[in-house]
């Protein structure tokens, strides 16, 4: 299993991701809050403002405080924040 690391040392699932959007358009916003009354919101933003919504193939949504530029490089391997797992979990 391949980890990114989204912001302050929480990780996704590379392999479990759909999209890495950016927060700003409505269509985005809609989305996050009809996920957040499912409670399938997950925040790891400690806090501060969401500037990144990841999209997982279970249809949770995930939300980060990094720049969604940030987090597609440490996907492309062009950042660190990558954590290799064994094969076998």
């Amino acid at each position: 299993m391949r980890l990114v690391n989204i912001g302050f040392g929480n990780m996704v699932s590379a392999e479990r991701v759909v999209a890495v959007v950016s927060n700003e358009s409505a269509p985005i916003k809609r989305m996050v809050q009809e996920a957040r009354e499912r409670g399938a919101v997950i925040d790891a933003t400690f806090g501060r403002k969401t500037k990144t919504v990841i999209v997982m193939d279970s249809g949770s949504i995930v939300l980060s405080a990094i720049m969604p530029e940030t987090i597609t490089n440490r996907f492309n391997g062009k950042e660190d924040g990558i954590v290799e797992g064994d094969k076998d979990e």
